[in-house]
């Protein structure tokens, strides 16, 4: 990678990408909602943390290597699934070809700017991601689609209160990027030049359309046509949840568990895997940092299905962490987008690599071989730092 577009850690990247993006998709990045509560905590309670290192005795080589869901990864960390990634022409694809060259799978939203066939064309490790929106047999046809383009595994995200309001104001994004919108957004565009360049050499604004909540080959609805869509339908069941996985048939996750009760029930529903996650702090405002509900979840159910956790990863630290508080990987989000707006596919590759070697310089100190032998005793755990929620007459400690 080029010196110059090179960076150290995802800090420097979040600061590239506010100075490269036009102020209304940089804002959509951060998100987060109502006081932003939640999103901090994500964030911070990895701070309040600590490590037990040893002195003597380190391993030479480490192994970072794990599974997830059926397919081998050369590091704990996937790629969480986000919607429109307005944030560089090639989007998703981009994406994709940074996961796959530093080894690693990726998760790709329902509501992505480019369609699966295409991300799988690039990585084959691509497990799809849907909402339960609309009836039993249009979510039935988009998984249909998914298993022939190649998916070899589904994510289904519940975490989702339809939660609007911030404090400081939610991002302007248009409908549709017509004649009358691009030239009301132009004065944003104007100031950011780099950003500007790269989408008119495609000769195309950026793409605010769902191509894989339509058909094979069809530019799909706009984003605020599914969204309204979506929010008409019914939330579903555990038995809805029961019939997606055996309807999928394959390995299955249901992304936004964060209490035990729920946990237990995802299990009773067959899943393969769950993730701990409040949608980034973009949700329910006020609910607890995934960490710190991440060991009570993994206590509960870790030893019958795999556990992940989502949000506030920001460090190959964060990671070790979470790892040793058991859960199998993490998933990254804000990290990666950051990285892509940064510098394309590159800059995905350079916050892969960053996580990589925190997890390494942090396997090293612990006196680790392998990111399977970490544990409880490897971190420092403050009094009342865990939420154990959903878990009768729970304490915190």
């Amino acid at each position: 990678m080029a010196r110059d577009l090179w960076f150290e850690t995802v800090a420097i990247a979040q600061r590239r990408a506010k100075r490269r993006l036009p102020k209304s998709v940089y804002s959509s990045l951060v998100a987060a909602s109502e006081k932003g509560v939640t999103v901090s905590d994500n964030v911070e309670a990895f701070s309040e943390l600590g490590f037990a290192p040893h002195v003597v005795g380190a391993i030479d080589k480490r192994d970072l290597s794990t599974t997830v869901m059926g397919q081998q990864i050369s590091l704990p960390v996937i790629i969480s699934p986000t919607g429109v990634q307005a944030v560089h022409p090639d989007g998703e694809v981009a994406v994709a070809r940074a996961a796959a060259a530093r080894g690693t799978a990726m998760g790709l939203s329902s509501f992505a700017s480019k369609p699966i066939e295409e991300v799988v064309a690039v990585n084959d490790k691509v497990f799809f991601q849907i909402y339960w929106l609309g009836s039993r047999d249009s979510i039935a046809e988009r998984v249909e689609r998914a298993r022939q383009a190649g998916a070899v595994g589904l994510i289904v995200t519940t975490d989702w209160t339809f939660s609007h309001g911030r404090d400081w104001g939610s991002p302007k994004i248009p409908e549709a990027m017509n004649l009358r919108t691009m030239l009301r957004l132009s004065p944003e565009a104007i100031t950011r030049p780099g950003w500007l360049w790269q989408y008119a050499r495609t000769l195309r604004p950026p793409n605010l359309r769902v191509p894989n909540q339509g058909k094979p080959g069809e530019p799909g609805p706009p984003f605020f046509a599914a969204y309204g869509e979506w929010m008409a339908t019914p939330p579903p069941s555990w038995a809805d949840i029961a019939w997606l996985r055996e309807m999928w048939g394959g390995p299955f996750m249901l992304k936004g568990i964060v209490r035990v009760d729920d946990a237990k029930r995802a299990v009773d529903a067959g899943v393969s895997a769950i993730s701990v996650s409040n949608h980034g702090g973009n949700n329910l405002d006020g609910t607890p940092a995934t960490i710190r509900a991440l060991p009570a979840v993994a206590d509960a159910v870790g030893d019958q299905v795999e556990v992940l956790l989502d949000g506030g990863i920001r460090r190959g630290g964060d990671v070790v962490k979470a790892l040793a508080l058991g859960a199998r990987a993490v998933m990254i989000g804000r990290a990666y987008l950051w990285g892509l707006a940064a510098a394309g596919q590159r800059g995905v590759e350079n916050v892969l690599d960053i996580l990589r070697s925190g997890i390494d310089c942090a396997l090293m100190g612990l006196g680790h071989a392998s990111v399977h032998d970490l544990g409880p005793d490897d971190v420092v755990i403050p009094p009342g730092f865990t939420r154990p929620l959903g878990v009768p007459a729970a304490r915190t400690g």
